[in-house]
């Protein structure tokens, strides 16, 4: 059987760095890390993974905790994670909760039985149970997308307040006074910071907030469908809709279409995420653009740190008003 010393000698390394570049590939350079695996694979060495993980305590196992696959937005974070922990040497082992937190810890567990390193949760629930870890110890986990308030994790993050206000200033700029808001889920961190960037702007702009111009809405197209229905029904039915995500505002706009109306000529309308829908979506749709792959990335490069011990401070993600055919201003 071919040995790990045969490697070294194709690549022109020592034995201890081909061991380093097989077990924690992000210490050593991109370029060693390429001449010991193709030496890898020209001599056709099949390294002992049970005796790597023994010998570092590391299973090289990330468990992901998303929500739901089906939206959008998350798959797109999910295609992050999945590409940043491959190029570390990592796999990822997929949980699909449906925010089932019996379903969340189980998964969690994984941890503390030592068949997986670590967790990046994608909801704001935090799946450890208190006594999981010594008193004092790092939580093994990265929080991104919803954030937890009261977990000491780090989290991977956006400024979602502030997105929700200029989202909705946009709105105000082009003269738009009655602006509806389909929001999110109840409990979500995410409503929660979008509805009060929402208010902070009708605050500034000197527009009262009129309570039965909110709707709830769960991120899904039928709910974004629904509450356009009702925001429709009003006696003064709004000029302009701000949907907490995109998924929503397309379900609005073919609610708003199927009424007889015209979007923007009759009714604007704003999403949040940026998913590539949004840009063939009829019309274009103007949206907050967040970089969902880079939650993805950076929440495995975080995670990694705290694994190795190191101090990891909280990351706040940029976002960008991406203005399309969706909006205009707003008629007399």
């Amino acid at each position: 059987m071919t040995n790990i010393r045969k490697v070294a000698e194709l690549a022109g390394v020592s034995v201890a760095t081909v061991s380093r570049a097989l077990k924690s590939p992000d210490i050593v350079s991109p370029a060693t890390r390429e001449k010991v695996l193709k030496a890898v694979d020209q001599a056709g060495y099949k390294p002992n993974l049970m005796a790597v993980q023994f010998r570092s305590q590391r299973t090289y196992n990330l468990v992901v905790l998303v929500p739901t696959i089906a939206n959008t937005f998350f798959a797109r974070v999910i295609s992050g994670i999945q590409e940043a922990a491959q190029e570390s040497g990592y796999g990822v082992l997929l949980c699909n909760t449906l925010g089932n937190e019996a379903m969340e810890t189980q998964y969690a567990s994984l941890v503390s039985t030592r068949q997986a390193d670590g967790v990046i949760q994608l909801r704001a629930f935090n799946p450890f149970s208190e006594n999981a870890f010594p008193a004092g110890a790092a939580l093994p986990m990265i929080n991104a997308c919803e954030v937890l308030d009261d977990v000491p994790c780090p989290t991977v993050k956006l400024d979602n307040r502030a997105a929700a206000r200029e989202a909705t200033e946009h709105l105000i700029a082009l003269g738009h006074r009655r602006i509806g808001m389909i929001k999110g889920p109840r409990r979500s961190p995410l409503t929660r910071d979008r509805q009060q960037g929402y208010q902070d702007a009708l605050s500034a702009a000197g527009i009262s907030l009129d309570e039965r111009l909110l709707c709830p809405g769960d991120f899904t197209p039928l709910s974004g469908y629904r509450a356009a229905k009702t925001l429709l029904a009003l006696d003064a039915r709004p000029s302009a809709i701000f949907c907490e995500s995109d998924e929503m505002a397309i379900g609005a706009m073919s609610r708003i279409k199927e009424s007889g109306l015209r979007v923007p000529d009759d009714i604007s309308v704003v999403g949040f995420d940026d998913i590539a829908f949004a840009f063939y979506s009829d019309p274009p749709l103007t949206t907050i653009a967040q970089p969902a792959e880079a939650f993805g990335r950076e929440a495995v490069a975080m995670l990694i740190e705290v694994l190795e011990g190191r101090q990891v401070d909280n990351l706040v993600l940029p976002y960008t008003l991406v203005s399309r055919a969706s909006t205009a201003t707003c008629r007399p």
